[in-house]
């Protein structure tokens, strides 16, 4: 059974992305927060544009399905925006916290 969180995608909170651990797995395996938000840490269309850009790059040079999952089903979702992309950073950071790398995941 695949374990499901929700993240609110915009300001009313009448609209939500479901996430999958998988999905939160691939953020990790690919290191996708990483070098993505300046100094300031605020996330904004800008940062969310970056992102998308970073990973059609990735999806033309071969992507496995994970990484295709989670471009379909999250990042490219019509739904998401900065707020979305705000409320992902905010709950891969607490499962992240939660769930920490082991040795074979750094490699």
């Amino acid at each position: 059974m695949t374990v499901m969180y929700r993240i609110t995608a915009n300001e009313s909170g009448t609209r939500s992305i479901e996430i999958s651990e998988e999905n939160l797995q691939t953020i990790r395996k690919y290191g996708l927060f990483q070098f993505l938000f300046d100094s300031s840490g605020i996330v904004t269309e800008t940062v969310l544009e970056k992102l998308r850009l970073n990973l059609r790059s990735m999806l033309t040079s071969g992507a496995d399905k994970d990484l295709v999952d989670l471009c379909i089903d999250v990042v490219f979702h019509s739904d998401m925006k900065a707020l979305g992309l705000s409320n992902l950073l905010a709950l891969f950071r607490e499962w992240s916290a939660a769930n920490p790398e082991t040795a074979e995941e750094q490699k």
